[in-house]
């Protein structure tokens, strides 16, 4: 076997780890409301999750294109790249889930496609580095600079995850305002009852949206890495239905095992809910989300989800919203895409020491 083909092995085979990280790392977006109120015991929630996660991975490709195709030029894109890239994101989730903070995978897989894209670039102008040494009078732009579609990055990564949040909290606010101007005459018992029900259908359309969403992003990386070594000649970046319930798949079993940490912070830390919140969350959560996977965005589910837990927090109270805990979720958040760009680079620079290097770099 050829060392190209071992190297397309291990990238699919960190892929598929990236994505079943992500599931049971983002297990709690889907399930930490309906948990809190007790409409469903953990166990069921995590099957009836797993179930809608893997339903909703065939919601469109948008996202996968977003993720594939839209983010850095395909000239700075090779198998060490694309591996350096997965093995940052995949340890900042192990490190924000063994703390307990609900991060962001997307933006892990982000920041760590654009760190290895510029590692890479960069360390293939150290000969050019070495002609300005040679002659002075020489300028050279950087070029490297170029691999980022800074558009696509702008308009489909950095405004949305400041607009993602921001309109988590304002619906997820305005969601509970509605149903409690129209539920406030209702017995306590009797509304608990009616939106633990409810909370059958809110907590499967979050899940079905997370699936739409976050099972794209592996399939987006994996048929980047197909079309890196020549297997996918499709300039069209058509994603392989064997790919599509890979990844579908590898989502669900991930979101099965459950990552009870950050479900715990997600589901009792930040606000105690009952029923009718819970509802209000996953419906203004599920909404946001799916209009964001029609167009491509690849968003934060975890911002999303976290946000729209404060607002129907701050509706029924300020003081009910745990801010100590919303505050160190709020510095994971910012450090993700930088952090992973270290990280990812990091990877990259080590990996070119070795043998893989001959074929990936």
């Amino acid at each position: 076997m050829s060392i190209a083909i071992i190297l397309l092995t291990l990238v699919m085979i960190v892929a598929f780890m990236f994505e079943y990280v992500n599931g049971f790392h983002d297990s709690a977006n889907a399930i930490s409301t309906v948990v809190s109120t007790k409409a469903l015991s953990p166990r069921r929630a995590i099957i009836y999750a797993a179930v809608l996660d893997f339903t909703g991975a065939f919601f469109g490709t948008h996202v996968a294109h977003t993720i594939g195709a839209g983010m850095v030029s395909p000239e700075s894109v090779t198998q060490l790249v694309i591996l350096a890239a997965l093995l940052g994101a995949i340890t900042w989730n192990l490190l924000t889930w063994y703390l307990g903070l609900p991060s962001s995978s997307s933006h892990a897989l982000i920041g760590g496609l654009l760190g290895a894209a510029l590692t890479h670039a960069y360390l293939q102008l150290d000969k050019a580095y070495e002609l300005i040494l040679k002659l002075p009078s020489l300028r050279l732009e950087h070029p490297s600079l170029d691999v980022i579609n800074g558009h696509n990055v702008v308009f489909k990564v950095l405004i949305p995850m400041i607009a993602s949040p921001v309109l988590g909290f304002c619906v997820g606010f305005l969601v509970i305002l509605v149903l409690l101007k129209i539920f406030y005459k209702m017995r306590p018992e009797l509304l608990n009852r009616l939106f633990r029900k409810l909370q059958l259908f809110s907590s499967g359309f979050l899940a079905f949206s997370h699936g739409s969403n976050d099972a794209q992003k592996t399939m987006g990386i994996i048929t980047l890495s197909l079309m890196t070594f020549g297997v996918i000649q499709d300039k069209s970046f058509h994603i392989p239905i064997w790919v599509i319930c890979a990844c579908a798949m590898t989502l669900s079993l991930g979101t099965m095992t459950g990552g009870w940490k950050i479900i715990r912070t997600m589901s009792s830390k930040v606000i105690k809910m009952k029923p009718i919140h819970g509802f209000s969350v996953e419906i203004a959560s599920a909404g946001i989300i799916l209009t964001a996977s029609h167009f491509g965005f690849p968003v934060s589910t975890t911002h999303i989800i976290s946000t729209a837990i404060m607002g129907v927090g701050s509706m029924v109270k300020v003081s009910a919203v745990r801010w100590g805990i919303v505050k160190n979720i709020v510095v994971a958040w910012v450090c993700t895409i930088p952090i992973c760009m270290f990280l990812s680079g990091l990877f990259y620079f080590i990996l070119m020491r070795t043998p893989l290097a001959n074929c990936g770099g």
